[in-house]
């Protein structure tokens, strides 16, 4: 890995991408600190302490909600975006038909609707959150006007992150918007290791305890590196074929079924599920209630779904695993595959082509699905469980951070490989 980084900064092209994407981070470092007018601090930073949604959304942006930016929202309604066209292609076959068989033109005009898609759900995003920290007091002009000010604010900062992140995928190297989530999770690390340090100078932190924890991070970062790299060969032949007077013997190959197919958006889906009721209630003041229906919801939520309870932590793993295999069965189309096999007169060894072949690969995939599911909910849920145990409180090791981190990593390292294998071929033709 390190020879190929030093190979790339000595080849010019990569190195000029490499650049424009170290650009592109500087310039998003600086939008977190062009902060919305008239805020209330002090009122800002207590709400930050009540809700673990806010948190969450902090975490994703790199801090710029914990400082109120124009960018507060993050990248996260394109995020969203995109999965909702994902999974609509899959149940609209118009949309289903443009992205098989529409090309590169269809490709462009999905692309389009998501952006589409991307300003309704930033406007819906933005006034909800704008209209919940008017109530809140967190702003000093509490006008309609200023509102409708903050929304226009934030989904301008949204649409400029995601043709920043399309900018970094055109002129720099990896998948632009990851890698804006990327660096929006790594920005927040120097402040947990300088917090953690002063906690252990003030021996606030017994060490032993520390150790563990950063043995405890290295291993969860190997086992996530296994889990993206895993992946199940089938073996498929292609058969013989006739050209003229001339047989051609088939050739072997594979079908490469990735263990974890998912990802991180099932741990996304999952903690945005479960961390929504809880914010929605204090938006709206619910918990404030003394009696009614209200007060005993809120009441229900703050005693058994909270992050340190068991039930939460339950319904964290069944929601991690449900989700995995939902996503898994959309991103893999095991009738795709056999289709794709039958008409290019390739087979499984031993299995027959059509609906066998279908059962075969799904089988496969219940069984390497199962493994991720189980998983992704015991990274989900042991992680935080036991940070907590361990005392070590100012370092936040989230699951959805480490996939994220880790995931980003590899597929920014495979994407500068394959461009100096890209170059060293184009060289060797030259010669």
């Amino acid at each position: 890995m390190l020879d190929n980084l030093r190979a790339a900064f000595l080849v010019p092209d990569i190195r000029k991408r490499v650049g424009f994407v170290l650009f592109a981070f500087a310039v998003f470092v600086f939008m977190i600190h062009v902060q919305l007018p008239d805020v209330n601090e002090a009122r800002w930073q207590a709400l930050l302490k009540e809700g673990t949604f806010y948190n969450f959304l902090g975490f994703l942006s790199g801090g710029a909600l914990q400082k109120l930016s124009i960018i507060a929202m993050g990248i996260t309604p394109y995020i969203n975006a995109s999965i909702i066209m994902q999974l609509m292609t899959v149940v609209l076959p118009q949309l289903e038909e443009m992205a098989k068989k529409g090309g590169e033109e269809g490709r462009k005009k999905i692309g389009q609707y998501t952006r589409w898609l991307t300003i309704v759900l930033a406007v819906v995003q933005g006034t909800t959150m704008a209209l919940a920290m008017s109530r809140g007091g967190v702003f000093y002009d509490s006008s309609a006007f200023f509102v409708a000010y903050v929304v226009i604010a934030m989904v301008s900062g949204t649409m400029f992150l995601m043709w920043l992140g399309e900018q970094i995928t055109d002129k720099g190297i990896g998948n632009g918007v990851s890698l804006i989530i990327f660096i929006g999770i790594i920005l927040r690390y120097p402040s947990y290791v300088s917090q953690t340090v002063q906690l252990g100078q003030s021996n606030g932190i017994n060490y032993f305890s520390l150790i563990l924890f950063v043995a405890i991070a290295l291993i969860t970062i190997v086992s996530i590196i296994f889990m993206y790299q895993g992946q199940r060969r089938v073996p498929v032949q292609q058969a013989r074929r006739v050209v003229g007077r001339k047989l051609f013997a088939g050739r072997s190959s594979y079908i490469p079924l990735r263990l974890n197919n998912a990802g991180v958006i099932s741990i996304i889906f999952a903690i945005s599920i479960l961390l929504l009721p809880q914010q929605a209630l204090s938006w709206f003041h619910v918990g404030g209630a003394s009696n009614g229906i209200g007060a005993q919801v809120a009441l229900f939520l703050q005693t058994y779904f909270s992050p340190n309870a068991l039930l939460y932590n339950v319904a964290y793993f069944l929601l991690v695993v449900i989700f995995t295999f939902f996503y898994s069965a959309i991103v893999v189309n095991t009738r795709d595959i056999a289709d794709n096999l039958k008409k290019s007169g390739s087979f499984i060894p031993g299995i027959r082509p059509g609906q066998p072949t279908v059962e075969y690969l799904n089988r496969i995939l219940l069984r390497l699905t199962t493994v991720a599911a189980v998983y992704l909910g015991l990274l989900a849920v042991l992680p935080s469980t036991l940070q907590r145990g361990l005392g070590v409180t100012t370092f936040y090791l989230g699951s959805t951070s480490l996939l994220i981190v880790v995931g980003v990593a590899l597929d920014t390292m495979t994407q500068i490989e394959a461009r100096l294998a890209m170059r060293d071929y184009k060289g060797f033709m030259g010669r």
